[in-house]
Formats: C-alpha cells, structure tokens, sequence
C-alpha cells in the first residue's frame, strides 16, 4: 500500500514538473522566447526596422504580459526568434521559442507533435479574378485558365475539387504569388486561386483595387493558432485564458480590424479583408477544438 502510494505520488509529482517545463523554463532564463514569421502579412511579419509585428504578434505581446503578471516577473525580457515553414515545429519542439505566433494551422497531423491555442484566425482557399469576369465560382472555372503557385496548398486543393473537371480547365503554376498575379493582370490567365489573405494583399496592392475580386465559396479551411509545446496544460491554459478575455473584452477584434481593415504601419495597404462568419461565430463561444 506503502509502495503504490509512493509511486501515484512520484508520477504526479513528474507530471506536474512536465507540465511546468515552459513557464519553469522562462522562470530561470528570465526570457520569453516567441517566435515569429518574417513575411506572412498582415499576421506576422518583420518591419522595416526588422522588428516583428502584425496581428499575431499583438495578440501575443498579450499573452507575453500575461506571462509576466502570473509569474510575477514583470521585469521578464521578450526576445524574438525568426522561424520558416521547415523549422517552426522544431523550434518548439526543441524549446528554442516557448511559442509560435504566425500563420501555422491546427491540424490533426501536426497535433502529434505540437499543441494549439484558440484561434485567431481561419484561413481559406478562395478564388481573384478581374471586376468584370463572368467567373462567379468554382463550377465556372471550365474552358478557363487558372494560375497557382507551384506546390501550394491552394494547387493541391484545385486538382481535390469534386466539382471541378480537371481536363476542362487549364492549370498554370508560376513560381510566386506576386509572379501568378501579374499572369492574371497581363491576361495571360482568367482566375487566380490561393489563400484568400494572401488574395487580399494582391489585390490592394493593385493601382485600381476596383478592378479586381474575390470569390468563390471557401476550400480547404484552417485555424490558424498560437503553437506551443505538446503536454504544457500549464502554458496552454494560461494562453487560452488570455485570448478568451481579449475575445470577451472586445480587444481581439479591435486587432482584427487594425491590421485587416485599416492601412498597414509599413506599407500603407489596406486588406480590406471582413472579419469572416467562421471566424465571428467562433469568437462568440471561442475553443481549441477544430474540425479537422
């Protein structure tokens, strides 16, 4: 009996240490580490001056004060560590960020190996095209050119969609976005499919922002989410209470609108981009869970 009560209290006692690694970790270091993206506009991208800024990165200065009033540290020093595709999971993984504030999304895959906050974000897959196109969606797309970025997600889930017929349209890939809008500019293709902020971004970055739009309904939607480090229930609690009082309080659609209705502090470029329904509906009983 001795025994088994020496071990329950031997596991729980390396549980709650596991559960602590990260907040233990930005204790004795006296640094918060966040990282970030360098270009991913408006939601995490470095400025001029090369400091990191955008619409994650508010919503995590929010959490990074939150950490500092629940370890009663308030003289814990920010420190930002810059992450790509390839190595974000890792950074985590390997503790060198105790978070990640950038585009990276909640699926089930990487639930593996990371954990997920409450999102601040949904990304989806939509559709540009010129003003005056007769395009008005998906099934329109027959007999049309259609330019992608080679290799992105949006090329993967053009050729998924049941109710296109690949063999009735044409499939460009150019190497970048900025190269695949210039191809729907210059007429050398009839719509333009990629993630609708990225869409955004092209399109007010048009002389005549008039000229151009988005439709289509919405494919190959995903939460986009501060990423932290599997089995932290600490860290995560502490990261979803802080984004659940923004959301209650007002403050994170103040940010929304900040960053995706107003002109950018480095560009100047409005997004125009409307807080969507998924994302509005979600904020009013906000949680971690996901579709997919």
């Amino acid at each position: 009996m001795f025994k088994c009560l020496c071990i329950s209290f031997t596991l729980l006692f390396a549980t709650q240490v596991h559960a602590a690694d990260t907040l233990a970790r930005i204790k004795e270091r006296k640094t918060i580490v966040i990282a970030h993206r360098e270009a991913s506009i408006p939601i995490s991208y470095l400025s001029e001056d090369s400091k990191p800024i955008g619409y994650a990165m508010d919503i995590c200065s929010k959490v990074a004060e939150r950490i500092k009033r629940d370890l009663k540290m308030p003289q814990l020093a920010i420190s930002y560590l810059l992450v790509n595709p390839s190595n974000r999971l890792s950074a985590i993984q390997e503790g060198r960020a105790d978070f990640e504030c950038g585009t990276t999304a909640n699926t089930a895959e990487r639930r593996k190996q990371v954990a997920f906050s409450i999102p601040y974000f949904f990304s989806a897959t939509r559709l540009l095209t010129p003003a005056n196109s007769p395009i008005k969606n998906w099934t329109d797309l027959a007999q049309k050119r259609v330019v992608v970025v080679r290799g992105s997600l949006a090329s993967s889930l053009l050729r998924q969609q049941p109710q296109l017929k690949l063999s009735e349209l044409t499939i460009i890939e150019a190497s970048t976005s900025r190269a695949a809008f210039e191809m729907l500019q210059e007429a050398q293709a009839d719509a333009m499919v990629s993630e609708e902020v990225v869409l955004a971004g092209l399109r007010a970055s048009a002389e005549d922002v008039s000229q151009w739009k988005i439709l289509g309904n919405s494919i190959g939607i995903e939460a986009q989410t501060i990423m932290l480090a599997k089995d932290d229930p600490a860290l995560k609690a502490l990261i979803d209470k802080e984004i659940a009082r923004m959301i209650n309080e007002g403050e994170l659609s103040k940010l929304y609108e900040k960053w995706f209705m107003q002109a950018l502090p480095t560009t100047g470029i409005n997004y125009a981009l409307p807080m969507s329904f998924l994302l509005r509906d979600s904020l009013r009983f906000p949680s971690d869970k996901v579709l997919n």
